[in-house]
């Protein structure tokens, strides 16, 4: 009742006109007159009045018709019945089809119009998943309904109305739609005198015959598709025979993990890589980055010694020495991803460029190669943008690719980007004793990121002598005698900045081009990754794409997840659908920044009912005694429930700590059970415990409390 009392005005006068008509319905036992006894007896009263005058007749027959149907009143079948006795099959199934179809379409806008406002609010995340399949299925998926007179059609109408989809198009699926049963029905009208009951209309054979129909517009649409993907195949020829049951281009995550769940089941299948197998995350990416972060931080733990008791002098750093152990930790960890491990696991190996040919064939090397799927997983690069005299300081230009191959710690370093990248980069070359400058565009580092989050990563930042130069755009560059310039502007005002390196860590594009996917056609997003359906299919439906160039996250984890979804669907059957709903990531700054699940700013945006609880992790004993006593646990709940919507850690081992909250959010453990769990004590993993204390703390029964005091006062007496 509050909701209606809250409702505007009109909408109230309408809400009541309708309960007034429902009401008056049964008040006055109108539905008597809706019954087979007394269509069957007033038959022949009915067809004089339609022979007297036809017109008035079928105006308020389709009058009443609209009205039951608009109303969700029980009745529409007899009347469906009555239409065929009095006004014979063809004028009858005319009449009935549009007068249902216009009725079903009031009682849509009467849904939307009353209740979708109402709905949106409370679930809004639900409906936009509804509104979304709606988009896509949607007429599809009401077709098939309408097909079917065993489900009730007046639901139909009313939660259709919920959602975003098109009167139009509602309108004209349904008059479509419902067609058939209605044409079932008239003519059962027409043969009134036969008729004994419903039953014998509904009968078990006429029903399971609808539910055969309405899959029609489900094998409608695997023809569609199939239509389609003839249209798209119809240029290439396609061979009698394959080679591989898959062929994987691209040696990172993605197509590693593609073959080896290929030869896992006995498929037969080839990996191809044109340049060192492990792809971006063992050469240049994860694995020589958190190598250098180790170095770093084992620069900053010799100069804070002397709070641990012990005296030292100043750490002395060998920067080669640090790339020399960088490159003896890929060394380490290569045989994990080697050509002879995954040959030993059955995958064929090939050393070379490839390039695509048709849909089914590869060339490598000189030699075409066919397949029955393809799976591109060619990854990512560092985006440089074209900035104004680039090419003036394009010897001093570090990425993540060429990095790794300096010797010499840059005294002045720029560090252009304030994302995870860039703010890991900072803080390792600054502990290791370069002179950095961070510059970003953005008012914060990490602004993927909640504000309190960068601003711990920030005051870190400072500590270190890390210059942030924030809300700063960069103009250009330039080599003034020798010296390497870059132009920034702020507030209107240009400074400039002298560096001995240069690293651009403004993002990665996708690696899509060089290799055929622009002469087969395949389609790809605004952003430059490839298209991809649920299921990881490109516009060919036998190419897959994983992994950073399919996006929409770039993490190496993710890239591994897609690739199971990308060598079921190939090798099996297509029908596994991609799962993004908890993807966790992190930054590897001191302190860890991990998230998984939404942040405080986007529960705001999608104007969820949520409430924070936090914990400060200075109030750890393990994070007292080890030195790591900074930063905090975030968790967003629903208000009063204990399900988590999101979890973000700031501080040590932040990024080993969040995998309880993965593995909570995944099955659906609330912060209750998290709670009732034995956490090892000292450890850092009682954080995720005391923050579900806290939560605990803040939802405690208040109403009952005082009942329980005094039960427990009872007891002493």
């Amino acid at each position: 009742m509050g909701e209606i009392i809250h409702m505007k005005k009109s909408k109230l006068l309408v809400f009541i006109a309708i309960i007034a008509l429902v009401f008056c319905f049964f008040y006055f036992n109108l539905g008597s007159y809706l019954s087979l006894e007394y269509l069957k007896e007033s038959k022949d009263e009915f067809i004089k009045m339609y022979q007297e005058n036809q017109f008035r007749t079928l105006a308020v027959f389709f009058g009443i018709y609209v009205l039951v149907t608009a109303l969700s009143l029980p009745g529409a079948a007899i009347l469906t019945l009555a239409g065929g006795a009095v006004f014979g099959f063809v004028h009858g199934l005319i009449v009935v089809s549009f007068a249902s179809s216009i009725g079903a379409s009031l009682a849509f806008l009467s849904a939307r119009y009353l209740l979708r406002e109402g709905m949106e609010s409370k679930y809004k995340k639900q409906l936009k998943k509804i509104n979304d399949g709606v988009t896509k299925e949607g007429a599809f998926y009401l077709f098939s309904l309408r097909l079917i007179p065993v489900f009730p059609f007046f639901l139909i109408n009313i939660l259709l109305g919920l959602t975003n989809m098109k009167l139009g198009v509602f309108y004209i699926v349904s008059q479509i739609g419902m067609l058939a049963g209605t044409a079932v029905y008239v003519n059962a009208g027409s043969q009134l005198a036969e008729l004994t009951s419903l039953a014998g209309i509904a009968s078990p054979k006429i029903l399971a015959a609808f539910a055969l129909l309405g899959l029609f517009p489900l094998v409608a649409k695997k023809i569609v598709d199939k239509m389609k993907a003839n249209k798209i195949y119809k240029p290439f020829q396609k061979p009698k025979t394959f080679d591989y049951n898959l062929i994987a281009i691209g040696a990172g995550a993605g197509g590693l993990v593609t073959t080896y769940i290929g030869a896992t089941v006995k498929a037969k299948v080839a990996l191809i890589e044109k340049n060192k197998m492990g792809g971006d995350c063992l050469n240049t990416g994860c694995v020589p980055s958190k190598a250098l972060i180790r170095s770093a931080k084992a620069a900053k733990n010799i100069k804070e010694s002397k709070a641990f008791g012990i005296h030292s002098s100043e750490p002395e750093v060998n920067f080669k020495e640090v790339m020399d152990r960088v490159h003896k930790v890929i060394e380490k960890i290569e045989p994990h991803d080697s050509v002879e491990r995954y040959e030993g696991l059955g995958v064929h190996c090939i050393q070379g460029e490839a390039k695509i040919l048709s849909p089914w064939e590869v060339q490598v090397n000189g030699k075409t190669l066919t397949c029955k799927n393809l799976v591109i997983a060619t990854g990512g690069s560092p985006l440089v943008p074209n900035f104004e005299g680039l090419h003036e300081i394009e010897k001093d230009l570090l990425t993540s690719e060429n990095l790794w191959q300096i010797q010499e710690l840059p005294k002045r370093l720029v560090i252009l980007g304030a994302g995870p990248i860039g703010s890991e980069m900072a803080q390792s070359f600054a502990r290791l004793g370069s002179d950095v400058h961070l510059i970003d565009k953005a008012e914060r580092v990490l602004v993927r990121e909640d504000a309190d989050v960068s601003e711990w990563v920030e005051q870190s930042f400072t500590k270190d002598g890390i210059n942030l130069h924030l809300k700063s755009e960069i103009k250009s560059f330039k080599n003034e005698n020798g010296e390497a310039k870059v132009i920034c502007s702020k507030e209107g005002e240009d400074f400039e900045i002298a560096f001995d390196k240069v690293i651009c860590a403004l993002g990665r594009k996708a690696n899509t081009q060089g290799f055929g996917l622009e002469e087969l056609g395949i389609e790809l997003n605004p952003n430059g990754t490839i298209a991809t359906n649920e299921k990881l299919q490109t516009n060919f439906p036998n190419i897959y794409a994983v992994g950073d160039v399919a996006g929409p996250y770039q993490f190496t984890h993710t890239a591994a997840h897609m690739a199971w979804y990308a060598a079921v669907n190939s090798l099996f059957i297509n029908h596994f659908k991609v799962d993004y709903r908890v993807i966790p990531w992190a930054t590897f700054t001191d302190p860890e920044v991990a998230r998984v699940g939404i942040n405080e700013e986007e529960a705001k945006k999608q104007e969820i009912d949520f409430e924070i609880t936090t914990y400060h992790i200075d109030d750890l004993d393990r994070a007292i005694a080890d030195g790591t006593d900074t930063g905090f646990i975030k968790v967003i709940t629903p208000k009063g429930k204990d399900k988590i919507l999101g979890a973000c850690i700031v501080g040590a081992s932040a990024s080993d700590l969040i995998a309880e909250f993965v593995l909570a959010m995944k099955y659906g453990i609330g912060l209750n059970k998290l709670l009732g769990t034995i956490h090892l004590y000292p450890s850092m993993a009682e954080a995720n415990k005391y923050l579900a204390g806290q939560w605990k703390q803040k939802n405690k029964p208040e109403k009952l409390l005082p009942y329980v005091e005094t039960f427990h006062k009872w007891r002493r007496s």
